[in-house]
């Protein structure tokens, strides 16, 4: 006998900028998407980043913006959802704005699953640490949401890594991760989604180098309720 069809979860990333979707847990965002609903949030449009393939008369935000919905569309995301911050502004005078904003929409979708940065955002970029805190603080209060997933890099990636920032945080011991996922199977459609991001083609190439010889695996810090 069948047994009774399982009802589908809703997942949510909310992510800073385009990019960060496919270049952070882009795997994971495709293989949940086979059994559940996905969807993201971005706080930016990217516009204050690199533009390293620069079309006459286009802005950049809309370039960007473009890139994350064809990147979502390879994912398996249902809808991408911008909240119209400006890039490199996330802060605390932000705070509670992303905070109403990301808790109007969760409310809407009811997600089990959140995803985000790790606390240190991955990078050390502000923006990243920002969404991080403020997802955890909207995630602490709405008691429908069960799981917060916080995307990290292990140390041996880390160590991959040299002039990128002014200060990159170490990466996590394997002892710190909580759950380890699998990817193999969607990493084609992981790289297919980053190489939307032409414009960031160059951390496109980093972050792949960077993984060569690697498991294809993604690592999360996490909570429960």
């Amino acid at each position: 006998m069948i047994g009774p069809k399982q009802k589908r979860k809703v997942v949510v990333g909310v992510f800073a900028h385009p990019d960060d979707e496919a270049f952070g847990p882009g795997g994971s965002l495709a293989k949940f998407a086979k059994t559940d609903d996905v969807y993201v949030i971005c706080a930016t449009r990217g516009e204050a980043g690199m533009n390293h393939q620069p079309e006459k008369n286009v802005k950049l935000s809309a370039i960007r913006e473009n890139e994350l919905l064809e990147s979502a569309k390879i994912l398996g995301v249902k809808k991408v959802y911008f909240l119209d911050f400006a890039d490199g502004t996330l802060c605390n005078n932000l705070y509670h704005q992303l905070a109403e904003k990301i808790e109007l929409l969760l409310r809407r979708l009811r997600p089990e699953i959140l995803i985000t940065f790790e606390p240190r955002g991955i990078s050390g970029h502000i923006d990243h640490v920002t969404i991080s805190l403020v997802t955890t603080f909207v995630f602490e209060k709405l008691s429908f949401i069960k799981k917060l997933l916080y995307y990290c890099i292990v140390e041996k990636q880390r160590q991959r890594l040299t002039n990128y920032f002014i200060y990159f945080p170490p990466g996590y011991r394997l002892t710190e991760v909580d759950f380890v996922n699998d990817v193999a199977e969607e990493w084609a459609t992981k790289v297919k989604a980053m190489f939307t991001h032409a414009s960031q083609i160059k951390d496109v190439k980093r972050i792949l180098k960077r993984h060569q010889g690697l498991p294809k695996h993604e690592h999360f810090l996490m909570k429960v309720k």
